[in-house]
């Protein structure tokens, strides 16, 4: 006689369990498919990943390495991790005998922490790029006062480097300066709002010239290095740090991969990994969030076909579009185009904020960021937005889609001006002109047509149950 579960409401689909979160998923899937998403640090995954992410594997407990836990019964979770490792290192042309790799962070911030922890002693100093220069705040940030607003900077001594102001290009030379005098323990190159390549070369001569380790954080453009179409930070740098659901279209997670073997400039035995180990787990994290290192594995396996290859060949193509067309209008991007998957859109010159850009396109359907420019002195008022092609182009949009984009963008730009000029500059007035307003009722309503044309890599309008 079959056992009556003693808990029914665990068998019951989530439409039913609880009705409210359900509704507002499906709300969240219309939102995805009839919008327009620019954010360059997101994408759409697979229906594979999201697959497993949804697995059973949330449910195991594993503290610990492959073959070194704290629990039993982890002989399927210790494969599944050590082929998740594999798969990183397959992925990214790299052998087990110079690179290992931790697939356990949960997400880009912590990978970066855990690097810190396990390589610098508090106070240490460290260089990263300046957040208005398109850095990122885990590579140590204050503000304009002096405020201490990451672990980074609150734990170690921070100088940024940062751009040259007319070309919007990383200054070399004045960062070889500032590093022989600061003498930092780690340079960290890497961006969040850069849209060119690295020289890591430089970078290299730079962190022999002071002693300092050299990391990237490669967390955006992971998906373009995977496939060949960025410079390759591995010959150059002693660790690198990834996200893996920006442009490698995976599930949110981390990664940190750093050198084995010996250091040909010292002779010794580079000593990361076990450092490395130790401070994902037990110093930062608890167990590993299995369910996502399953589905990271599953998007390894997709990053090493023909098919991602080309994904990451018509991102490229499409930022190139879209910021092509834009300066064709008149506008002005940061160091004028780019090199990878999204552009930097300077308002200033047009008397706008970033912040007006960006509520007004949330109102159309357009979703992209309000993003610091070099000489911003606030990150919450920048005179910048962000645009990616990574989420787009995982719907199949192509070249003359993001020259149509770029239309809808430029018209949102005469709105902003529009209405700034009949209700003031001041936000709060500003937005009031926003209201009931037929010019954004009618945008809105081609842009919620043209971007549901296009299908979603993962489910189907048909899905969404409202």
């Amino acid at each position: 006689m079959a056992m009556q579960n003693v808990f029914p409401e665990a068998l019951a689909p989530l439409k039913e369990a609880d009705r409210e979160i359900y509704d507002l998923i499906q709300l969240e899937k219309r939102r995805q498919i009839r919008g327009i998403e620019l954010i360059a640090s997101e994408n759409f995954t697979s229906a594979p990943v999201m697959e497993a992410l949804g697995s059973a594997l949330t449910n195991k407990y594993s503290e610990g390495l492959p073959g070194a836990r704290y629990y039993g019964g982890n002989e399927n979770i210790d494969k599944i991790e050590v082929l998740c490792q594999k798969r990183a290192l397959a992925a990214y042309r790299l052998t087990e005998d110079a690179w290992g790799v931790n697939v356990q962070p949960y997400s880009g911030s912590p990978a970066n922490l855990a690097v810190y922890t396990a390589l610098l002693q508090p106070h240490d100093r460290i260089m990263g790029l300046d957040l208005p220069s398109g850095g990122h705040l885990t590579h140590g940030y204050y503000t304009a006062n002096g405020k201490k607003i990451s672990a980074t900077s609150i734990f170690f001594e921070s100088l940024p480097y940062k751009v040259d102001p007319t070309t919007g290009y990383i200054d070399y030379d004045k960062l070889e300066e500032k590093a022989l005098d600061f003498r930092p323990k780690m340079i960290v190159c890497g961006g969040s709002a850069y849209a060119r390549d690295w020289d890591y070369a430089r970078f290299r001569e730079i962190a022999d010239k002071c002693g300092a380790m050299l990391m990237m954080d490669m967390a955006h453009i992971s998906g373009l290095v995977a496939a060949e179409e960025q410079a390759q930070p591995f010959a150059y740098c002693d660790i690198v740090t990834t996200t893996t659901h920006k442009s490698l279209r995976g599930p949110r997670a981390g990664m940190i991969f750093f050198r084995r073997g010996i250091n040909a400039k010292t002779g010794q035995a580079y000593d990361y990994e076990s450092r490395i180990n130790m401070a994902v787990f037990p110093a930062l994290q608890g167990g590993p969030h299995n369910h996502q290192i399953g589905a990271l594995a599953v998007a390894l396996k997709h990053a090493q076909t023909p098919e991602f290859k080309a994904y990451q060949i018509q991102t490229k193509a499409n930022a190139k579009a879209l910021g092509e067309a834009l300066v064709s209008k008149g506008y002005n991007l940061v160091t004028g185009g780019t090199d990878n998957h999204l552009v930097l859109w300077d308002l200033r010159p047009l008397g706008l904020t970033g912040s007006k850009m960006e509520y007004l396109c949330d109102l159309l359907h357009i979703t992209l960021n309000k993003n610091a420019v070099f000489g911003d002195a606030s990150a919450l008022s920048p005179g910048g937005v962000r645009i990616g092609a990574p989420a787009m182009t995982s719907r199949g949009l192509v070249e003359k889609d993001f020259v149509q984009i770029a239309d809808f963008l430029a018209r949102s730009v005469d709105l902003c001006l529009e209405v700034q000029a009949s209700h003031g500059k001041m936000l709060k007035d500003w937005k009031k002109g926003l209201v009931n307003n037929a010019k954004v009722d009618a945008l809105r309503a081609e842009v919620e047509a043209f971007a549901g044309a296009f299908e979603m890599p993962a489910f189907t309008a048909e899905s969404v149950d409202l």
